[in-house]
């Protein structure tokens, strides 16, 4: 009895000592392994990974893209408040998770709030700042990736997360200059439809002036010729006057 009591504890205890030596890394996912308290540099990847039996830990990390949209307000160059959405879309580099997990965060939900948001924050009132509303309101996505740029290099400074792309939608502006807005969209629209009109008056004048000059009675006679079917009456020109005239049918 004493055996097999003792044969029964060996068992639960090895396998309690295997299940903990042995953890797994889902897809779109790193390990972060810590031996009592010190972080491992390397990270762990997906599939089953081997750890020292309760002297190690493992952490998971998310490297997937996320997207986080981020409702702001800044003001304009010229001192207009504008609202709008910025999408951004992120992943973590799988290199770094180890540095995130020692220095940011241990697990996957700080990240966005430490890390990126105040980056995100700084680069929108910086790009916004520079541009008055009206170029903001019609140049919307030459904006849009300057602000991605912007983010991008703020957050290449400590290299913790990859930008993979940022949306910004939703504008809202004062209805008053919205309509300032349109109104000169109009009218730039209406300037230049009056530009192209006089600029086509101008070709066909300069073709109905080059063509008069170059119209004489020897070349009237023969557009007669080439379109006379030679059955119609047609009085005769005067010769070095008047070219012939149809009076038939």
């Amino acid at each position: 009895m004493s055996k097999n009591l003792l044969g029964i504890t060996g068992l639960a205890v090895g396998g309690i000592v295997i299940l903990s030596s042995v953890f797994v890394v889902p897809a779109g996912q790193v390990g972060v392994v810590t031996t009592l308290g010190k972080v491992s540099k390397t990270p762990r990847l997906p599939g089953l990974n081997i750890k020292l039996p309760f002297i190690q830990s493992s952490h998971l990390f998310s490297v997937r893209t996320q997207v986080v949209p981020e409702k702001f307000s800044t003001l304009t160059k010229d001192l207009q408040v504008i609202e709008a959405t910025a999408t951004v879309k992120f992943a973590v580099k799988p290199n770094e998770a180890p540095r995130i997990y020692s220095t940011i965060s241990s697990s996957d939900a700080s990240i966005y709030g430490r890390v990126i948001q105040p980056s995100l924050l700084k680069s929108l009132k910086s790009v916004f700042s520079k541009y008055e509303l009206n170029t903001i309101a019609t140049d919307w996505n030459t904006i849009s990736t300057l602000v991605e740029k912007s983010v991008a290099k703020e957050l290449n400074k400590f290299d913790y997360v990859a930008v993979k792309g940022l949306d910004l939608t939703g504008l809202k502006i004062a209805e008053e200059y919205r309509s300032a807005i349109e109104q000169k969209q109009i009218a730039e629209q209406q300037l230049l439809r009056a530009k192209t009109e006089v600029k086509i008056a101008e070709q066909e004048a300069l073709k109905f002036e080059t063509l008069n000059r170059g119209l004489n009675n020897q070349v009237l006679y023969k557009l007669f010729l080439d379109k006379w079917d030679g059955k119609t009456k047609v009085v005769p020109g005067i010769q070095g006057g008047t070219p012939p005239v149809i009076v038939g049918n």
